[in-house]
């Protein structure tokens, strides 16, 4: 009988949505962790693994298909449109980010009134100048950026190698036929790494939810609430906004299809660790061609922090009321340009954005001093915040590879209309490229 039934519920769980096994984890991992308590840290070494298994696949997945999309323009020319529309719409989306961060923060005054005094200070890490951070985006050894997973320095070589290959033509098909290859290995592993998803999130959020838990939340509800809802209003006000308004789909076929990634970046928390999700969400159920995921994804992935720049806003402000700073009108023109860059260079990791609020809130005039007890104050209930605003910055990443595929006429609208679910990793990938 066993025999029997076995291969039914192999067949049956194979079956049924990616995206259904990964929401069951979840919440089986939120009842677990919370019965569990303390405990569940036994079982963080699967979500661990899970984290390292799509790490392993990242590097060579954003290099190798940054460079076979390039090559399938076919013209270097197209990489300028390309990358004007990507850039403006990135920073486009992350200064409404930042507007609607500041101007909750102002109006809540979640600041007003809280005591941090038993906060324990935090240790800051130095806030990198923007000239460093230009710096860090030419190699000086493209070996070692990719070795070391600098993703901005692999960005850029990869698309110096995708342009250098177009421009000398036949001599340059070999590699071309090499990285498409490549790049349809790549989304294979990815499909097979994908599988492992439902496992890594139910042993994530059991952590998660055993260790810390909502009830982390109760000590700072006002800050917590307001960066909650800045978070929920450029959801759906702002990327589905776009949608609707601009390029004229379905808000609900978007976030339908969107599900898998948002999922996967709920759990991990890193923009990084989601990547080859999102990419095969942006081909197989966004309808987004390859040429417009493989370049606009990557650079998203890294620049694209629109859900860490309404935090940093958010906490800037909770922590001038918390110390009585008066702000000016000067002061959140000053701390939106400064969260822009401080977003930029955030690293898609977790938790990464609270040790760079440092840049943001010594613009307002607070001391290291008081900025160590704010990043003290926020820590121990980062986590659940860090999960949803990484939920954001994936989400905005699909946005933007969606009207710049359809602004450069390489969208599927029939794909994205039909709602497809994530395809299973033993199917044909040939339609992948």
């Amino acid at each position: 009988m066993s025999s029997e039934v076995s291969p039914s519920l192999i067949s049956r769980w194979f079956n049924t949505p990616l995206w259904r096994r990964i929401l069951l984890a979840l919440v089986l991992g939120v009842i677990v962790g919370a019965i569990w308590g303390e405990g569940a840290q036994s079982i963080r070494w699967i979500g661990d693994l899970f984290i390292r298994a799509i790490q392993m696949v990242v590097v060579p997945l954003v290099f190798i298909t940054i460079v076979a999309g390039i090559v399938s323009m076919g013209d270097p020319k197209r990489l300028g449109s390309l990358g004007v529309k990507t850039l403006a719409l990135y920073m486009g989306t992350t200064l409404i980010a930042i507007s609607i961060g500041l101007t909750l923060a102002a109006m809540i005054q979640p600041g007003l009134g809280v005591d941090m005094s038993n906060a324990v200070p935090g240790t800051l890490q130095p806030p990198v100048s923007f000239r460093d951070q230009l710096m860090r985006i030419v190699p000086t050894n493209p070996v070692a950026a990719l070795a070391n997973g600098d993703f901005l320095a692999i960005i850029f070589f990869a698309i110096l190698f995708g342009a250098g290959i177009l421009s000398v033509g036949t001599a340059g098909k070999p590699m071309s036929d090499l990285m498409d290859s490549g790049a349809a290995i790549m989304l294979k592993l990815t499909g097979w790494v994908m599988e492992m998803a439902p496992f890594g999130v139910f042993a994530l959020i059991a952590w998660v939810s055993g260790t810390q838990g909502v009830a982390a939340l109760m000590d700072v509800i006002p800050l917590a609430g307001t960066a909650v809802l800045a978070f929920a209003l450029h959801f759906f006000l702002i990327y589905g906004g776009l949608m609707k308004f601009v390029l004229k789909l379905s808000p609900y076929n978007f976030f339908r299809d969107a599900k898998n990634a948002t999922l996967v970046a709920f759990s991990t928390s890193s923009s990084s660790a989601t990547l080859p999700v999102t990419i095969s969400v942006a081909e197989k159920n966004l309808g987004i061609k390859p040429v417009i995921a493989s370049t606009v994804l990557p650079l998203g992935a890294t620049i694209n922090m629109d859900g860490s720049a309404i935090y940093v806003g958010v906490v800037s402000v909770f922590a001038a009321q918390a110390f009585g700073v008066d702000l000016t009108l000067v002061d959140y023109f000053i701390m939106a340009g400064a969260t822009t860059l401080v977003s930029i260079g955030t690293a898609a990791v977790p938790g990464a954005s609270v040790f760079l609020m440092a840049g943001v809130m010594a613009t307002i005039g607070l001391t290291p001093a008081q900025i160590a007890v704010v990043v003290g104050f926020v820590l121990p209930f980062d986590r659940p915040l860090d999960m949803m605003r990484t939920c954001l910055n994936v989400t905005g990443d699909l946005a933007v590879a969606t009207a710049v595929a359809k602004w450069e006429n390489e969208f599927d609208e029939d794909m994205f209309n039909s709602g497809h679910a994530f395809v299973h990793p033993d199917a044909d990938a040939s339609d992948s490229k």
